[in-house]
């Protein structure tokens, strides 16, 4: 693919590399020609100094010919700008944006713009790794509004189908863990002992999902 990358900051910079030690071809756009310094030597795409909600600006860093569009520059309303131009102007199928203003994000995804909610996000995960209770984390998405958590889940329910428990708890089962393999649940798959249960939550029901399934189920075994 080839990817243009709108902010050559920390978050830019290593995207840039990451995605040329993917064998991809990268563009990356700053104001600022100095900022490029933090790609080192050995970067191998082309830098462009501008800004990138100026289309000629974005024609230089290819972007008539990208595959996908990031914006990740240190101003919102700049990344959104550019991350609308690249998708509506240019045709890019792939465009993401970084924002800091939560409220902002929620819009912009709505648009259909997928966001970095940067600040929320960071701080979001921050407090799951600080804080002794809670549930362990395994994935949140990029607005901060749902996870993916492990379950712990209470002896009786062996023997039962996981639709019977998802529907006690109110939550999807996302997949379970068996003899250390990941797998995907079906209708039929029923709770065996050793299994680690990994459900899709939102912040406002994940303590109800984690106290319902370690109880028994109503009705007893």
């Amino acid at each position: 693919m080839h990817v243009v990358i709108m902010g050559c900051g920390r978050v830019g910079s290593t995207l840039a590399h990451g995605l040329e030690s993917r064998g991809h071809s990268v563009a990356v756009i700053d104001q600022d020609a100095d900022a490029f310094r933090r790609l080192g030597p050995d970067f191998a795409g082309t830098t462009v100094t501008g800004a990138g909600f100026d289309g000629e600006v974005l024609r230089q860093a290819g972007i008539e010919r990208a595959d996908a569009f990031a914006a990740v520059s240190s101003g919102d309303n700049s990344n959104i700008i550019s991350a609308r131009l690249a998708r509506e102007t240019f045709g890019v199928s792939r465009v993401a944006a970084r924002i800091y203003d939560q409220r902002r994000a929620q819009v912009y995804e709505r648009l259909g713009i997928p966001t970095v909610a940067t600040v929320r996000w960071t701080a979001e995960r921050m407090l799951r790794h600080l804080l002794p209770e809670g549930n362990v984390e395994i994935f949140r998405d990029a607005t901060s509004t749902v996870s993916i958590i492990e379950v712990p889940v209470h002896k009786d329910w062996i023997g039962r189908r996981l639709r019977q428990l998802e529907e006690a708890v109110g939550a999807r089962v996302a997949y379970l863990t068996r003899f250390g393999i990941g797998t995907l649940p079906t209708a039929s798959t029923m709770v065996q002992e050793g299994d680690q249960v990994f459900m899709l939550v939102t912040d406002d029901i994940s303590s109800a999902v984690t106290s319902v399934a370690s109880a028994p189920p109503e009705g007893g075994h």
